[in-house]
């Protein structure tokens, strides 16, 4: 039974090293194969219409399964999850680069994104049992810094393994860090206690269908012809999360954490992350139809100028985690997120005239914000818990993620179909406005008794 006072050296260094091989492949396999959606389609003489459920198998399969891995890491202890989610993260790799037809390819990645929500469930939570609490913020910031800089690379990275490589090799380059990780699990990760309650069923398939309809009804709001159908499954998502919520009430360890929405810290907290990253996804959809379509820009100085974001995040996750050790979240992830609008209504006013610099310093501007915020916010977030409920902590962290990263991506579709021509800056102007909304709420939690 651990202490949660951290693991020793080098234990802690084999342990860090385990958890952040597993988040990289599990973050990275969201967005890496986006790029090689057309070769698929060639290859494999699939419609590209049917070709994007490689995409969408893994993104839906990882966020309906998190919330229940997440629970069954409380009842079984996170490092026998974090160590099936790899092994089953192995399997569906090496199964996506064997794949021969479309069916086969997305019944891979539904594997593997059972795989990588095995691994993001729990993922935060043994964190918290690698580092001790005078180091935490350190650990929070590494990892804050590992996701986000592994979203921002993706699609380059994808490119560039497909500059010498066919698309099995996206999939491939798992196998060896997988075995890797899982061979260095067992003996470096920490042992964690077991809650003694039986798993929710029932609550794990429900979660399963809100979850599921609610992004597939955000996805449909931007096709003119599934609009209805999507409003229809938005209305039904809301109804049965209702259900879900009052089903779970009272239970002392309920498989959706709604026993942790009663701290108003982890309230604020998940308020705060899911409006940083529904920004996020705002821009980066958004900034290469601006730069190219509006300020003139080719591809590949796009690409360029969208690089100082990224960049940045590397830059300031790992700072912002050492002060969040010795200052307040609320001050730290509301400087983050007011640094983040700031940088992005830049951005928005620019002309046809701006020069480079210009621009790079506003995404540059937007990085530094952007990195600031996570490492103080997820810290106060798994500080907001108790050690017990670290796996419900962890899933929701990650479920906000997604949830955040989804809605994001649904609104700039929405806005396109509503005007095309203005639709990228006015996605920035939205971005700017939920930015400020998030760093409103981040302060307000200096009006609370003790801030963390």
């Amino acid at each position: 039974m651990p202490s949660y006072q951290g693991l020793p050296q080098p234990q802690r260094t084999w342990a860090i090293l385990t958890v952040f091989c597993g988040l990289i492949m599990a973050v990275l396999d969201g967005s890496i194969a986006n790029i090689a959606l057309p070769s698929i389609s060639r290859e494999l003489q699939s419609d590209p219409s049917r070709t994007i459920w490689v995409v969408n198998a893994y993104q839906l399969t990882v966020t309906v399964f998190l919330l229940p891995l997440s629970s069954l890491g409380d009842i079984l202890g996170y490092k026998r999850v974090y160590r099936a989610g790899l092994a089953t993260f192995l399997a569906g790799s090496l199964l996506c680069a064997l794949s021969v037809n479309l069916p086969m390819l997305v019944a891979a990645r539904v594997i593997q994104g059972i795989g990588g929500a095995g691994i993001m469930s729990v993922n935060t939570a043994l964190v918290r049992c690698i580092y001790p609490p005078t180091k935490l913020g350190r650990g929070i910031g590494l990892n804050a810094l590992i996701v986000g800089v592994t979203i921002a690379v993706g699609p380059s990275l994808g490119a560039l393994i497909l500059a010498v490589g066919s698309w099995p090799w996206l999939f491939a380059v798992n196998v060896p860090v997988a075995v890797f990780a899982l061979a260095i699990s067992r003996r470096a990760l920490p042992e964690t206690p077991a809650e003694r309650h039986p798993f929710d069923y029932p609550s794990a398939v429900l979660s399963a269908v809100v979850f599921g309809m609610f992004i597939l009804g955000l996805d449909g709001l931007g096709h003119a012809a599934w609009k209805p159908a999507a409003v229809a499954s938005l209305v039904l998502a809301t109804l049965l999360g209702w259900l879900l919520v009052r089903r779970q009430r009272g239970r002392p360890a309920p498989l959706v954490p709604v026993d942790l929405f009663q701290s108003r810290a982890f309230v604020l907290a998940v308020g705060t992350s899911f409006c940083s990253f529904m920004t996020q996804m705002l821009a980066f959809v958004s900034l290469p139809f601006y730069l190219e379509y509006q300020l003139g820009r080719s591809l590949q100085e796009t690409g360029l100028l969208i690089t100082p974001w990224p960049l940045m995040v590397a830059v300031m996750a790992a700072v912002a985690g050492r002060l969040s050790d010795r200052y307040p979240a609320s001050i730290l992830a509301g400087m983050g997120l007011a640094m983040l609008a700031a940088g992005l209504v830049g951005l928005a006013v620019l002309g046809p005239g701006a020069t480079s610099l210009d621009i790079a310093w506003r995404t540059a501007l937007c990085g530094i914000g952007f990195g600031f915020f996570q490492s103080p916010n997820n810290r106060a977030m798994i500080l907001a818990t108790p050690p017990a409920r670290s796996g419900g902590a962890s899933g929701a962290q990650a479920t906000t993620r997604l949830l955040g990263q989804t809605t994001g991506t649904a609104v700039v579709a929405l806005l396109f179909s509503l005007d095309a021509a203005g639709a990228a800056r006015i996605a920035l102007y939205v971005a700017a406005l939920v930015a400020t909304a998030g760093a409103l709420v981040s302060l307000s939690r200096l009006r609370m008794p003790a801030d963390s």
